[in-house]
């Protein structure tokens, strides 16, 4: 006999969730549409994960170095001569100028440090650089020098992830991410989006070459910088050619069947990092033996090829360009000057410099500068007044200051030899040509030949974007 009560209580439960039999049979549905505009957005792993895709338009760079001095370098010890700071050393900024501005580890009435460097003009475009940059000042006429950066953020680990993706917190695409969605990759021998790293450790961690809400296939691939630039890039012993081929076809088979079953893009991603690693096992030892490279070339870098270095990483920008890498970061920390900021400076300095300045010189020899963006600074700049903190052992130091900073870009469609922006007396507040993150990023992918606005992914609801709701591209930089 039939149990009415559970029969009824049955259906009244349903109907209480919007589960009935129409409802289920709607949800199966809208699944298998997800599952196919899932499917539709999947790249495709023959083609490397990412096919060339046509730029919105006619762009002047094909290619991103990204020099990321990670930490903060002090533009007023590097790019921003301010005489009124010495003259002043010992004593408080004018409260008129600080307002009511706060800072982590100083007081706002912080006595002032004037900058511990000398300044020169140097070149035709007569670009101010201070006596630490010894190697970027002969090169200064090939450079464009943005005086004027300010950021919303004012800690590392948020400011880091804002510059590199548009948002102080992980989960959204950075920029090398947009660029490999928008314009696809020019090489399948090698990641279109390599990842170096010299110094210390990053406050971003790996959100600053993640791809967030993107398929992972567009996420950034970090080279090891010393040994094989990716673990187990070469067959474990007793595994022969013939053997990885047989594995590499099993699993291919497998994840193609799972693909076609579910259409998950990340499965794709799966099937596209098998493929390319078998191209990288001949691609990664060919791109990193440096042998090839002439005494000159090491010399004009600084470079020890044995010895892992920011040089080193330099130089293989160059050979990762020239072999149709699209995006490459490389990170250098270690400039959080909270204490001798002259010390911070003039070893931070030492070390990268040289091979910056050669970079862009290496480019523009090989014919590679006019199609290659080059980009160099920080996350924030610094503060015009002292940190001295004895209970943390700190002394000639200075804060973080998002308000002004200094960034300078070469190549890649960017007009050489010029200064845009400058900051009032004291280095505190921009006083021409502001430039925020959001238009930093928007003149980036504008190089690239893509519209920021234009730039878009569909997620959780909404079109998304680099710059979001922001940005403008800065044309007075344009050449």
């Amino acid at each position: 006999m039939k149990d009415v009560s559970t029969s009824n209580a049955r259906r009244w439960f349903l109907s209480q969730c919007g589960v009935g039999l129409g409802s289920m049979g709607l949800g199966e549905l809208l699944m298998d549409s997800a599952v196919a505009r899932t499917a539709a957005l999947a790249p495709r792993p023959s083609d490397g994960g990412h096919a060339v895709k046509p730029p919105h338009r006619a762009g002047t760079a094909k290619a991103v170095i990204h020099l990321f001095m990670a930490g903060a370098p002090s533009q007023l010890e590097l790019f921003d001569e301010k005489p009124t700071l010495t003259r002043l050393e010992g004593r408080p900024l004018p409260a008129s100028v600080i307002g009511d501005q706060r800072y982590a580890f100083i007081q706002p009435d912080a006595n002032v440090l004037g900058p511990r460097f000398s300044f020169q003009r140097h070149g035709e475009s007569g670009a101010l650089i201070s006596d630490a940059m010894p190697h970027l000042a002969k090169i200064a006429d090939d450079v464009c020098f943005v005086r004027s950066m300010h950021t919303d953020q004012f800690n590392h680990a948020p400011a880091q992830i804002f510059l590199n993706s548009g948002f102080s917190q992980p989960g959204r695409p950075c920029i090398g991410s947009w660029v490999l969605y928008g314009l696809g990759a020019e090489t399948n021998n090698l990641p279109s989006f390599v990842v170096m790293s010299t110094g210390a450790g990053l406050s971003g961690g790996a959100a600053l070459w993640s791809s967030g809400f993107l398929p992972t296939v567009y996420t950034g691939v970090p080279f090891r910088s010393q040994g094989d630039p990716i673990l187990n890039v070469n067959n474990p012993a007793g595994v022969s050619d013939s053997l990885q081929q047989d594995t590499y076809s099993l699993i291919n088979q497998l994840n193609q069947k799972r693909l076609a079953t579910i259409g998950d893009p990340e499965i794709a991603t799966r099937i596209a990092s098998f493929e390319m690693a078998a191209r990288l096992q001949t691609s990664a030892p060919e791109l990193m033996d440096l042998s090839t490279e002439t005494q000159e070339t090491l010399n004009l870098y600084g470079c020890d090829p044995a010895k892992p270095s920011f040089a080193r990483a330099c130089l293989l920008a160059r050979r990762m360009v020239e072999r149709g890498v699209r995006f490459i970061n490389i990170y250098h920390s270690g400039w959080d000057a909270h204490s001798n900021v002259e010390g911070n400076v003039r070893n931070n300095s030492r070390t990268t410099d040289q091979a910056s300045a050669a970079l862009v010189t290496d480019l523009k020899r090989h014919g590679l500068l006019d199609e290659t963006l080059v980009v160099w600074g920080g996350e924030f700049g610094r503060t015009p007044m002292v940190e001295s903190n004895p209970a943390l052992g700190r002394s000639q130091g200075r804060d973080h200051h998002p308000q002004a900073f200094t960034m300078w870009l070469a190549g890649g469609g960017i007009r050489p030899g010029m200064t845009l922006g400058a900051t009032d007396d004291f280095g505190f507040h921009i006083t021409e040509s502001p430039v925020h993150v959001h238009d930093l990023q928007a003149t980036l992918l504008h190089t690239l030949g893509l519209d920021h606005e234009r730039l878009t992914y569909h997620h959780a609801g909404r079109d998304f974007r680099l710059t979001d709701v922001h940005g403008s591209v800065v044309r007075d930089i344009l050449a």
